[in-house]
């Protein structure tokens, strides 16, 4: 008998929530086969079967289990049975996906038949009246002022189970027929992390965040005139954020500061430039790093960008390609955003916030046109950054997008887009 347990999915992780069971108990896994999704504080990781066999599992779904904790067991002297499991499946009567929901006696009674695969007594209305609340259920709407004539309940028999009774809601007049239920889910790891590290932010950094506009003009011909040459050369499209982020290189350079950390009484500075990249993925924010992107070009930003995006959507990006950073990008243009005060990123001191792109009246050279205009945001902490670097830095990035082949590409534009 195989014992599996929970192997450290990186530095300083001490523990790890059972997401999803992607197996049930008494199933024939083979070796390799994912059998779990947990969730650590920074990623969704799958959890391979380390041998073949019948697995017995140990740990619930939205259990925190420590690292090295046993979570399954893997018979390894077993046949692999026709059909691919042993598990004789037991339909309790309740709904669809076999759950009861006669009450919560009778679910745990029922649960138990699925180890001794002794069929429960049958419920009949004898059992319960129709209509009629569970205990729990009685004190939940008791609470509320809540008649149970006026709930109608989803057990067994039209019985009001404990959810019909935290989802019924007091009368406030005349109610309409649209449905008014409402949906209890406890938050993963991975989101309960995040929202940690945001509150944390708002309220241990002395942030700020001040603003600026940028005419895309210039960005907008280049990559008319070079993007399909550039996609058939590198396989990758010139997108927008090679062009920020080689900005932003260049802008961390002017002003250090921006690229540094405050520990304590101390101000860490980096020499290199590691570029986090806040990116939507299936499981919530992530954050990966494009590492040392002061050594990379067009071509290397954009290559890094799609990697680490695709592996964050297929929900295999890693702890370490998400560990560190010394500034972040975040691009809620994508969704529509017009304009936003992203939070920044600790320990980092400050992100910069991209937002879509719009056509405005903007005046040049004393005349009025329409360009494509996006607004930018800078958020930074106040305590190590002062006005004069987080203006000058965001002014710099400015200067360079709107004047990228001279600022970004050293005046040759085929040579930086190696073409």
């Amino acid at each position: 008998m195989l014992e599996m347990k929970v192997p450290s999915p990186g530095e300083s992780i001490t523990e790890v929530e059972i997401a999803q069971w992607l197996v049930e108990d008494g199933d024939y896994v083979e070796k390799d086969q994912a059998i779990a999704e947990v969730d650590s504080d920074k990623a969704t990781l799958e959890l391979p079967a380390e041998a073949s066999g019948i697995i017995t599992l140990k740990a619930e779904e939205g259990d925190a289990v420590a690292v090295g904790a046993v979570v399954c067991l893997i018979d390894t002297d077993a046949e692999k049975p026709e059909g691919g499991t042993t598990v004789e499946t037991y339909e309790n009567p309740g709904d669809e996906k076999g759950e009861g929901n006669a009450g919560p006696d009778l679910d745990k009674a029922a649960a138990s038949t699925k180890d001794t695969n002794e069929k429960a007594p049958p419920i009949t209305k004898e059992t319960y009246a129709s209509g009629a609340a569970s205990p729990a259920a009685k004190k939940i709407l008791a609470e509320k002022g809540v008649d149970p004539k006026s709930v109608k309940g989803s057990g067994r028999d039209g019985r009001i189970t404990k959810d019909d009774a935290v989802k019924a809601v007091p009368s406030m007049g005349t109610a309409g027929d649209g449905p008014r239920g409402t949906d209890r889910k406890k938050l993963s790891m991975l989101r309960r992390k995040v929202a940690e590290r945001l509150v944390a932010a708002k309220n241990e950094t002395a942030m700020l965040t001040t603003f600026n506009e940028v005419d895309m003009s210039p960005i907008f011909a280049l990559r008319k005139e070079y993007k399909e040459t550039f996609k058939e050369k590198h396989g990758v499209s010139l997108g927008f954020m090679s062009f920020f982020t080689l900005a932003v290189v260049r802008a961390l350079e002017l002003y250090p500061d921006v690229n540094s950390m405050i520990d304590g009484d101390y101000q860490i500075k980096y020499d290199f430039k590691d570029i986090s990249i806040a990116v939507s993925g299936p499981k919530g924010l992530m954050v990966p790093v494009i590492r040392n992107a002061e050594n990379l070009s067009f071509k290397g930003v954009e290559t890094e960008v799609k990697r680490l995006a695709i592996r964050a959507r297929d929900g295999k990006i890693t702890v370490d390609e998400m560990t560190g950073g010394t500034f972040t990008i975040s691009n809620g243009g994508v969704f529509g955003s017009m304009l936003s005060t992203p939070i920044i990123n600790p320990p980092q001191s400050g992100i910069l916030g991209m937002h879509n792109i719009v056509e405005r009246p903007v005046v040049k050279n004393g005349a009025i046109e329409i360009a494509p205009v996006m607004f930018v945001a800078l958020s930074y902490d106040h305590r190590i950054i002062d006005g004069r670097e987080s203006v000058g830095f965001l002014v710099a990035v400015k200067e360079a997008l709107e004047n990228p082949i001279e600022l970004l590409m050293n005046n040759d534009v085929k040579g930086a887009l190696e073409l």
